[in-house]
């Protein structure tokens, strides 16, 4: 299963794209794509590897050129994230340049072809409503590329807002809540049920029905 993790910064999209690989199938391996730039990041990447080994995630380190991974055995990746990935490969001397977007598809078909479950977390991109110019407009058109034909191929879309999971593809989304103020004396936590599936929270607080009094 191919599953496209995307939000804006801060937005938990990594914590619930860890949720996921959690339940999926061991082994499990997480694709790092950052770069190691000083002692002080290459102590934060060791920090990191620690605290993934101890979930039992083995870390496999792609920061360029994602078609020459090869993964020990089949199972579930994690890969973090394609924000970095695409500004490695559009901004590094050895990375593909004018041809980024299409070198990273061609990688995370040869990714996904030697796993089972195959988790992807991205950036949201022109949302703001900003014009960019230069680098930064070629960066995020590059991204937005990767983001939309990962997209169409993925068996499940899902957006993070403020720590909230909202499927776009894969899984109904959920449009049965409303907020309330915060301040409302009478809410429940809202108990969601999907046309095809079972109950499930969504997190959202919900005015009570008519006969719960």
């Amino acid at each position: 299963m191919l599953t496209l993790v995307i939000g804006g910064a801060a937005s938990g999209k990594s914590e619930y794209a860890e949720s996921l690989v959690l339940r999926s199938t061991l082994p499990r391996y997480y694709l790092a794509t950052m770069q190691v730039w000083d002692a002080e990041c290459a102590a934060r990447v060791e920090k990191h590897r620690r605290m993934r080994a101890a979930k039992q995630f083995e870390t496999v380190e792609c920061p360029l050129h994602l078609d020459a991974v090869h993964l020990p055995a089949c199972g579930t990746a994690l890969l973090e994230d394609l924000g970095n990935l695409t500004a490695n490969e559009l901004y590094d001397p050895a990375g593909a340049g004018p041809q980024t977007a299409q070198a990273i598809l061609s990688g995370l078909d040869a990714v996904y072809a030697q796993c089972e479950t195959l988790i992807v977390v991205s950036n949201e991109v022109f949302s703001g409503g900003a014009d960019y110019a230069g680098d930064t407009d070629r960066y995020l058109l590059a991204l937005a590329q990767v983001n939309n034909a990962l997209a169409a191929r993925a068996d499940a879309v899902v957006r993070v807002v403020c720590g909230i999971p909202v499927y776009y593809k894969g899984v109904e989304k959920l449009s049965f809540c409303r907020p309330l103020p915060w301040r409302s004396p009478c809410f429940r936590l809202c108990r969601c049920r999907s046309s095809t599936g079972p109950k499930r929270t969504c997190g959202m607080r919900c005015a009570p029905s008519r006969s719960s009094g």
